[in-house]
């Protein structure tokens, strides 16, 4: 049966209310005690709860009506199944049905992700698999996909909101052709001048600050001033007043400034020019800091250097370059010389390729390389699955794609997780030299670095060549400096006479 929503009763000082918004739209289910709207007087704001478990049915006042004592307000259909088809959408497919939008399943190491924005509002028609928000986890920012054609009928986590496995997002209405008709919401117009279109908590506070309402917009039903409406005119005129003192008038042309006269300090300059902003890290650049600081306080981290000479790699990328383009569609970069390189000296030192667990040492028997790729969120580590059994363009092939979608957000989860070994190269941005942090569990970290021209001794004559010096950092903890520098110069070998890449010696 239907039960009627009325306005509760109000103390005899307080003449009527205004609706500032419903909570709830007509058609959807509602439980006994929920908030279906909320009432403003010129004394408190009250929510108005449903009397029953049940189905919103017809509503009789909208936002911005004003209301008095014992006003019928709308009903709510007791039992009734949700989401019953409101009238003007009867030509709506009856098969529709409610969909929940939910968080994907996250692997075991992201505990949670955050909503970095929505793509659709509510009301808006969405496609199967058109992309609805993006969840940013602490390695990568995942798309949430529309689960099929329909409309978008409610957001239930916002911008920013921290969600974990499962957590319904919002819902969503399937087989809907188009959104279902809201109450048309008039433009903004000018807002009424007549007192009596104006609730009494909007009229104290026109009062209180000395305003005209006919100089603010109004947007509730009919153009009607809203205490919301009052309050953002307030707030623009705060900002626009703070800004003043900060945006003198300028001359027209900008005169040097004037020698200082004699004082005792230097005078402190003014201005937009030493204005300073806070922006809260990113959810990547959170997870970044945390790792980093664990690897330096958990593992006892060592650095050894070296330097290679890359002529004979130079000498084959410019011989081969464009026959290797041509067959795999990739440009022949130094990356998948040094990954088959350093794929020899993990054979060669397996304690290299280990992990610490515990009281344990873990040695992988196969070869999974993280190759550190820079994106406008931070740094990225997508991984190089059985790196020994990809040959030059495959691994060329991989990592140019891991660049492209690292600028995107479009690495996958399950490419970041794992990895026995990284590789990252400085050398891009101009780094000379650096000690790169291992990236727990991993053991070892080889760094790359910038290519330039040197004298160097080749055969008894002083002669340039094309040197690159190398680091590996390492955990001491279960890797002793001799395997280390060994390992290393195995990699040094390999890159200077590739050869032994094809014959492993």
């Amino acid at each position: 049966m239907s039960i009627e929503i009325q306005v509760p009763q109000l103390p005899e000082s307080v003449s009527d209310a205004t609706i500032t918004r419903w909570t709830k739209k007509a058609g959807e289910a509602v439980a006994r005690d929920e908030v279906l709207l909320e009432l403003e007087t010129d004394k408190v704001v009250l929510e108005v709860p449903s009397p029953s478990d049940g189905v919103l049915g017809e509503i009789k006042f909208n936002e911005g009506d004003t209301v008095t004592n014992g006003d019928v307000l709308g009903f709510v259909q007791e039992g009734a199944a949700p989401a019953a088809a409101p009238a003007a959408s009867e030509a709506a497919d009856s098969t529709a049905e409610t969909l929940e939008v939910k968080v994907p399943s996250l692997p075991e190491s992201v505990a949670d992700a955050t909503i970095t924005g929505w793509h659709k509002k509510v009301g808006d028609t969405v496609r199967r698999d058109e992309n609805l928000l993006d969840l940013e986890t602490d390695k990568v920012v995942l798309e949430v996909p529309a689960p099929a054609d329909g409309v978008l009928t409610d957001i239930q986590q916002g911008e920013g909101a921290v969600v974990t496995n499962g957590m319904t997002l919002g819902l969503m209405t399937a087989g809907a052709a188009e959104p279902a008709a809201p109450a048309a919401t008039p433009e903004p117009v000018a807002a009424a001048t007549s007192n009596a279109a104006i609730s009494p908590a909007v009229r104290r506070m026109l009062d209180e600050n000395g305003l005209n309402a006919a100089d603010i917009a109004g947007t509730g039903k009919d153009g009607r001033l809203l205490k919301s409406d009052v309050q953002a005119h307030i707030a623009d005129r705060q900002k626009a007043a703070a800004a003043m003192p900060s945006q003198p008038a300028a001359p027209a042309t900008p005169a040097p400034a004037a020698p200082p006269v004699a004082m005792p300090e230097i005078a402190t300059p003014q201005g937009a020019g030493r204005s300073e902003q806070r922006v809260p890290m990113t959810r990547v650049r959170q997870r970044i800091a945390e790792r980093l600081v664990d690897s330096q306080q958990t593992a006892a981290i060592l650095t050894t250097f070296n330097e290679v000479d890359l002529t004979e790699v130079k000498r084959l990328r410019e011989k081969y370059k464009d026959q290797f383009a041509k067959e795999y569609d990739a440009r022949l970069g130094y990356m998948s010389f040094f990954v088959k390189a350093v794929v020899e000296g993990l054979r060669r030192y397996p304690i290299m390729n280990a992990a610490v667990d515990g009281d344990e040492i873990v040695y992988h028997s196969y070869f999974d390389i993280g190759v550190a790729v820079a994106s406008d969120n931070g740094l990225v580590v997508p991984i190089l699955r059985n790196a020994d059994e990809l040959n030059f363009g495959q691994i060329e092939q991989t990592i140019s794609d891991y660049g492209e979608r690292a600028q995107t957000g479009k690495i996958k989860m399950e490419e970041l997780i794992g990895g026995t070994f990284s590789i990252t190269n400085g050398g891009v941005f101009g780094s000379m030299m650096s000690t790169p942090i291992v990236n727990p569990p991993q053991s070892a970290i080889l760094g790359m670095h910038a290519i330039n021209e040197r004298p160097i001794v080749r055969d008894g004559e002083v002669v340039t060549a094309p040197m690159m010096y190398l680091a590996v950092s390492y955990d001491h903890r279960i890797i002793d400096g001799k395997d280390s520098v060994q390992f290393l110069k195995t990699v040094k070998e390999a890159l200077e006479d590739p050869a032994r890449l094809l014959l492993q010696l």
